[in-house]
């Protein structure tokens, strides 16, 4: 039995370590935000991605708004934010698209430049301003490259589950790595929002809206959320009030660029 153990103890490491060893090889700098990241897909894989995968996810929200003036008006805020920002300079194909859904208070944005926004959160928004905040937010995580991040590090914490999975005869063992694991792609997914959430203010500037009014954004978003008593780090995204004051840290440091 000794040996066995042994023997699954040495295939359990070796799944983790080349996990491990695939993930750092795929270490990149991201050209358009400056941060080192370890991605394995290359643009054309995630505008592939984004292109496929975006009639299914219009679909899931009652498929696109039918009013052309209001469609009209997103793609315009949207093609401004990329014209003036480094978002022009990406290989990326952006799309804007509005969602008919009128229940759903969202906005979310594809591998390679596919964008939506819900006519739900659309009819929220005060102006045009506030308008260019949520696209501006959302090229952020494309240019940010971080759905290919979040897949790139949920492989890398899959292969090492996999790894303690084989190699452990403790289901507690396996147990805690799987909630460690679930915590830390949780970050992951906190840091991309903040770090949205910086560019998007950036766009702002550079376009010529008024960045402040994206503070009015997360305050719709803080408002349609509700009361939320779920512990910062037990969420993907960061606290609504860490967001304005990073957002407000933000308007504060490109003012006096």
């Amino acid at each position: 039995m000794r040996g066995k153990s042994r023997i699954k103890l040495f295939i359990g490491l070796a799944i983790a370590l080349f996990a491990i060893i695939k993930y750092c090889a795929s270490s990149d700098k991201n050209p358009y935000t400056g941060k080192d990241q370890h991605i394995s897909l290359t643009p054309e894989e995630e505008i592939a991605i984004g292109l496929q995968s975006a009639p299914q996810m219009a679909q899931q929200h009652g498929g696109l708004y039918p009013d052309n003036k209001y469609q009209a008006m997103v793609d315009a805020v949207g093609e401004k934010l990329v014209t003036n920002s480094v978002a022009s300079e990406s290989p990326y194909q952006f799309d804007f698209h509005l969602l008919a859904d009128p229940n759903t208070i969202n906005a979310f944005a594809l591998p390679g430049g596919q964008v939506f926004i819900t006519y739900a959160l659309f009819s929220q928004l005060e102006n045009e301003d506030q308008l260019a905040g949520v696209l501006g937010h959302e090229i952020g995580h494309v240019v940010g490259r971080h759905s290919a991040d979040r897949i790139s590090k949920q492989g890398l914490t899959q292969g090492i589950l996999s790894g303690v999975a084989v190699g452990s005869e403790s289901q507690s063992a396996t147990q805690m790595a799987a909630v460690i694991a679930n915590v830390v792609n949780m970050k992951y997914g906190r840091d991309d929002e903040l770090e949205s959430d910086n560019l998007g203010v950036k766009f702002m500037i550079q376009a010529g809206y008024k960045p402040e009014e994206m503070i009015g954004v997360m305050e719709i978003l803080k408002s349609a959320a509700g009361p939320n008593n779920v512990p910062e780090f037990q969420s993907t995204h960061p606290d609504p009030e860490n967001r304005i004051q990073k957002i407000q840290e933000a308007i504060d440091m490109y003012k006096t660029l």
